[in-house]
């Protein structure tokens, strides 16, 4: 399947710039489940600093995406590198924070049990429970304004609070990436503004790289820097006013879809539906299952 017209990166690709060196970066890359083609002919490269949302509708591939830059799902063809180097499991430089998963309000797993994870779930063995993990660990219920339920279970909070955590543990190691997996389903208004601050607040201070899995563009259009739209099995990649149009929507699409703005909010119309993408549940750390 040819490739559609795509808008061009807006810098040099040199992977020698140093601090400005991609670090998540896919050529020619392909993603299929059999016979069908997720995405295909993906040259993409994400820069620290950089936000970029993932859209597309059911079954476009999104959750795919996310699976392949954590090392969790190989490519089908092409080739792809995080911080230089084929994506591992349980990287320390990388925070993931995964779509909404209801616990028990019987488990025992407290919050800063949860946030604890990020910072030592990566390696074998005890963990130690020294002062400094302690400190760090309060630190970053503190930075997400989880600290007044840090010894709450976490099946006893609401959702906004149980998505404040994941947040913080996936910034427990302070990681240069952060892949976020439909964080915001779910939540109220009031929740999403605070998940999406949060994230943002990270990527401004620490120049960490944000792929930013959603189907609504909204809550996060004033952040982000350019868009990365899946669709049947093929992509259109740019700023939002490049690719969220109604002339490249049907493009892609290779149908009549149009694109409305109103208010400052964007709306997609006429999408044709899409098969739901295989199965996946939201890892949690060492065996805890939602």
């Amino acid at each position: 399947m040819a490739s559609l017209p795509r808008a061009r990166e807006s810098r040099t690709e040199d992977p020698d710039r140093g601090a400005d060196a991609a670090v998540i970066s896919l050529r020619g890359a392909a993603l299929a489940y059999g016979e069908r083609v997720l995405w295909q002919d993906l040259d993409l490269d994400v820069r620290p600093g950089e936000f970029l949302a993932v859209l597309g509708p059911n079954g476009s591939g999104k959750t795919s995406f996310v699976r392949a830059l954590l090392g969790q799902r190989p490519l089908s063809a092409g080739t792809l590198t995080v911080l230089g180097r084929p994506p591992s499991k349980g990287s320390r430089h990388i925070g993931y924070i995964p779509q909404q998963a209801t616990l028990s309000e019987h488990a025992m797993l407290r919050a800063r049990d949860l946030v604890r994870f990020g910072i030592d779930g990566h390696g074998f063995g005890p963990r130690l429970r020294t002062a400094a993990v302690r400190r760090r660990v309060d630190e970053v219920l503190e930075s997400v304004g989880a600290a007044a339920y840090a010894d709450v279970p976490v099946g006893l909070l609401s959702g906004g609070e149980q998505q404040r955590v994941r947040v913080g543990q996936a910034m427990a190691t302070d990681p240069r990436i952060l892949l976020c997996d439909e964080p915001l389903l779910s939540l109220d208004l009031h929740h999403q503004r605070a998940v999406t601050e949060l994230v943002d607040a990270r990527r401004r201070s620490h120049n960490t790289a944000v792929v930013f899995v959603t189907h609504e563009i909204n809550p996060v259009l004033g952040l982000v820097d350019r868009v990365l739209y899946l669709a049947r099995g093929s992509y259109r990649v740019g700023t939002p006013d490049e690719v969220l149009t109604s002339e490249a929507m049907s493009q892609l699409y290779g149908t009549q879809v149009d694109v409305v703005r109103v208010r400052g909010r964007i709306t997609v119309v006429g999408v044709p539906d899409e098969v739901a993408e295989p199965p996946h549940h939201p890892e949690l750390p060492h065996g805890v299952r939602p």
